[in-house]
């Protein structure tokens, strides 16, 4: 039987678990973050986005990752500290994890292969990629790192426009 996105649980960067199933009747943006990197700056526009929406059943799950130019080198300490101190993110943030190769996380070989989301079959190429998950569960889309968080594909789908 094939998995949810509901199904499955991480680590926050605390280490504290969170399920996903908690999410069920949310509209979900995905993204793989990392400090040291030209797109880390879109962390503001999450955060604005995060905060237009998140009383529309809306929410924004970041993944740290270390993947791309080892431009996540921090702890997750470190991370929230870097976070919440430079561009005061409220949004939830997870424990850093490999979103490619042999360690690549459960959550993110379900976000990429079709044989696991029943969608597409993705890769991800960079840091700030975007995955866009709907409120039963099911992967919907993906965007590059460039695509802009408050860009209309994103905010578009968010208010069901």
């Amino acid at each position: 039987m094939k998995k949810n996105f509901h199904d499955f649980s991480v680590k926050t960067l605390e280490g504290t678990t969170f399920n996903f199933s908690s999410l069920k009747g949310k509209k979900v943006l995905i993204v793989n973050t990392a400090s040291e990197c030209g797109y880390t700056p879109q962390y503001e526009k999450l955060e604005s986005l995060y905060k237009k929406y998140k009383n529309r059943n809306f929410i924004i799950v970041g993944f740290p990752s270390n993947d791309f130019g080892s431009q996540e080198p921090g702890t997750n300490a470190e991370i929230r500290q870097f976070c919440t101190k430079n561009y005061g993110v409220t949004f939830p943030m997870m424990e850093k994890i490999c979103v490619k190769g042999k360690e690549m996380h459960e959550i993110y070989n379900w976000l990429t292969q079709k044989s696991e989301n029943g969608v597409l079959d993705s890769e991800v190429r960079w840091n700030f990629q975007k995955y866009l998950v709907d409120e039963k569960g099911n992967l919907v889309a993906t965007y590059p790192s460039g695509e802009s968080p408050l860009g209309d594909k994103i905010t578009k789908w968010i208010e069901g426009i």
